[in-house]
């Protein structure tokens, strides 16, 4: 129901928008429809390739990897791969969804799903251009300590 209002809306508002200035509203769509065409790809391919890894490794791995058994070391691992892969988080928390039933420690997918949010190690030379390097560095770290100290609480308050 509420992805219905959520549509419904979008819809409004682009009636609104198509009231008001038809030329404006038609330029928008066309560079939204541009901007769509040149995500497609990119996402589909993710999501694939996160879909093929979820159906190739069984859940024994994903538990002994990240689940409980691999306790504190298996949340840094998430929190280092987090940070370290560029994933949009529309793709990210279905992903978390789907570790978690393979076996994934809530800790640890905690920890993924922040670093993802928080760590930027690929985006980080070009923060390091714009802010400048020390800076970069110590909002990365700081991040990363941050993203463990929220993984953590998590795993504890949603046990």
């Amino acid at each position: 129901m509420f992805v219905g209002i959520i549509w419904a809306a979008a819809a409004l508002a682009l009636a609104f928008s198509f009231f008001k200035n038809r030329e404006k509203t038609a330029g928008s769509l066309r560079v939204s429809f541009k901007f769509l065409r040149s995500m497609a790809l990119p996402t589909f391919i993710i999501i694939w390739t996160i879909g093929f890894l979820l159906a190739l490794l069984p859940p024994e791995v994903i538990s002994r990897t990240i689940g409980r058994e691999a306790g504190f070391m298996g949340v840094v691992l998430a929190a280092v791969v987090g940070s370290i892969v560029l994933i949009q988080a529309f793709i990210a928390f279905p992903l978390a969804g789907s570790l978690l039933r393979e076996g994934a420690n809530i800790s640890a997918v905690a920890a993924f799903v922040t670093t993802l949010v928080m760590v930027g190690i690929v985006t980080s030379p070009l923060e390091a251009k714009c802010f400048g390097k020390k800076f970069a560095f110590w909002r990365n770290l700081l991040s990363f300590l941050f993203a463990l100290m929220i993984a953590l609480i998590m795993g504890v308050m949603l046990r």
